[in-house]
């Protein structure tokens, strides 16, 4: 499982903790930590489960390309995990399944300058 590097905890010996709530649960973040390494640390290895089958989905490539790693942020589903850093009053929730896309109304297109 996740561990942090202890040189890491040596190196920033007075990093700053965040609160936030992990599906309701409170957790500590630390200053700096991503969402997903924030999940990870507290000992939760799934973000989201997929729509289809049901399976479990963690962190995979931690660098934004893989999508394995999806939460919903302070109500907003579909979010990479991997590529946003914790903040202190966060929400977050491991997603559950299919997520709805709201995709904005079209608007009327301006016409060709003659």
């Amino acid at each position: 499982m996740y561990k942090r590097l202890p040189e890491l905890a040596v190196s920033i010996p007075n990093a700053r903790l965040l609160a936030v709530t992990i599906d309701g649960k409170p957790f500590a973040a630390r200053d700096g930590d991503t969402v997903a390494a924030t999940l990870l640390a507290a000992g939760l290895a799934d973000c989201r489960t997929t729509p289809v089958s049901g399976s479990a989905r963690g962190p995979f490539c931690m660098m934004g390309v893989c999508f394995d790693c999806l939460v919903v942020i302070d109500g907003r589903p579909n979010q990479q995990s991997c590529m946003i850093p914790a903040k202190d009053g966060m929400k977050i929730e491991r997603q559950q399944g299919a997520r709805a896309v709201s995709v904005a109304p079209k608007t009327a297109m301006p016409e060709a300058m003659p």
